[in-house]
């Protein structure tokens, strides 16, 4: 019976970012801007570290993935939206609202598992500074970010699979700009108990874990770093570090509050749950190739040096 319901459903309505029509063409040119700028900026740091030989290392590998990965990521989510404003319509299609589910899903835990990475990066660079290049070696941080990608899809793959298996009301407007989890629960006429707790506990897994071993890899760091005799020193440890702590304390903290506080279905609450989508699927993904590269004398130098056109394209590490 729950098959027979499931299927009957075409398509869904989407809240979108506003209901207010008076503010959709801003929004319209605001969200455009932004996906432009987040494309080329996060596209022009993989092609700056690509094309510096000087960058072909685990910190640098592992940033243009993540720059990579912020790509796909913005780019489920925005490009709907932006053609759902101008259209005026707020359908997705059944098959179109699982499929970007699913893609939203494992680039953002993507994210995720490559910000985990990059903090274990800095840990052994500054904690096991000898053994730094035997440890991450180029076989072992491509095994690493491989291992990201399979368990990302591994654990989309369950959480859309739970999605399939429920009915969905018709005429029900998803509370969110994009398909997400909690939204399609929502608007389900099934028991979503199952995928209640298995989005509690996989999904809280998911975000929990790595951003504790993102803690517990900065207080190794912290401590190593007050060890450092010299002032000069110090500095130079904590600027390869701020960065990444600045782009951690910006993505988990809208993903904690998305996912890990449960909102009322008011309107006041669906707006207050837009906002933090897009704090995290827009705003964290335009801001990290300017917090990158404006904190990073390297990437700026490589930025520099490829915007005037002096690049020699070898992609070796």
């Amino acid at each position: 019976m729950a098959g027979e319901n499931q299927t009957s459903i075409s398509e869904f309505l989407l809240w979108g970012l506003s209901e207010r029509p008076e503010q959709q063409r801003i929004l319209f040119l605001l969200f455009l801007w932004m996906y432009v700028i987040t494309v080329a900026g996060n596209l022009l740091i993989v092609l700056a570290i690509g094309t510096n030989k000087h960058l072909h290392t685990p910190m640098y590998f592992f940033l243009a993935s993540l720059s990579c990965a912020d790509i796909l990521f913005t780019s489920t989510t925005v490009p709907k939206a932006l053609v759902n404003i101008q259209s005026q319509s707020r359908s997705i299609s059944y098959a179109g609202c699982m499929g970007q589910l699913y893609f939203f899903l494992t680039f953002g835990d993507l994210d995720i598992f490559l910000l985990a990475t990059m903090a274990y990066d800095r840990y052994v660079a500054i904690c096991h500074p000898l053994h730094y290049r035997m440890i991450m070696s180029l076989r072992r941080c491509s095994l690493m970010v491989t291992a990201c990608w399979i368990l990302t899809n591994l654990v989309a793959m369950t959480h859309t699979f739970l999605i399939f298996r429920l009915s969905f009301c018709s005429q029900k407007v998803i509370p969110d700009f994009f398909c997400d989890l909690g939204p399609l629960m929502k608007v389900s006429c099934s028991d979503t108990q199952v995928n209640e707790l298995v989005l509690l506990f996989l999904g809280g897994a998911v975000i929990l874990i790595p951003f504790i071993l993102i803690l517990v890899s900065y207080v190794h760091i912290v401590s190593a770093i007050l060890r450092v005799p010299s002032a000069q020193g110090r500095r130079k440890a904590f600027s390869t570090c701020g960065s990444h702590l600045a782009v951690v304390a910006l993505f988990f903290g809208t993903v904690i509050r998305a996912y890990l506080c449960p909102s009322s279905s008011s309107a006041n609450s669906v707006e207050e749950d837009t906002a933090a989508a897009v704090m995290y699927t827009v705003v964290t993904p335009l801001l990290n190739p300017f917090i990158y590269s404006l904190r990073n004398k390297d990437m700026k130098d490589a930025l520099g040096r490829l915007l005037r056109g002096k690049v020699s394209f070898s992609l070796g590490h």
